[in-house]
């Protein structure tokens, strides 16, 4: 495997897809929370028929990253980056945040009419 083979890629995609998919839903919300407001905010729910194909671009690419991150060091070989027991916990603390992200991201529109 090449040393760039970290699941990186994988992991920044499935942390991309998972905002994506939450942003007509979540979005609005935090943006009120946060103190903005105006018109536009209402465009983010143009985003809902997409987001099916967000959620599944998010699954899809935790997977590979899963499959990449979770690989036995063995696999590696020595002075890649994969080898190094510092750099494989921070992956696997990312793919961890980017998981609970994508589980929002999934469950939110559930939970949503609690908070309207």
């Amino acid at each position: 495997m090449e040393p760039t083979d970290t699941g990186k890629g994988a992991l920044a995609a499935g942390g991309l897809a998972a905002i994506l998919a939450s942003a007509c839903c979540l979005g609005p919300l935090v943006l009120m929370a946060l103190g903005f407001s105006g018109a536009w905010i209402g465009n983010l729910t143009r985003l809902e028929p997409y987001r099916p194909a967000f959620v599944g671009a998010a699954l899809v690419a935790l997977y590979l990253a899963y499959r990449r991150i979770y690989r036995p060091a063995a696999a590696c070989k020595p002075g890649e980056v994969c080898a190094i027991p510092q750099v494989r916990t921070t992956y696997k603390l990312l793919f961890w945040i980017v998981a609970m992200l994508v589980l929002v991201a999934l469950v939110f529109p559930y939970l949503a009419p609690l908070f309207y």
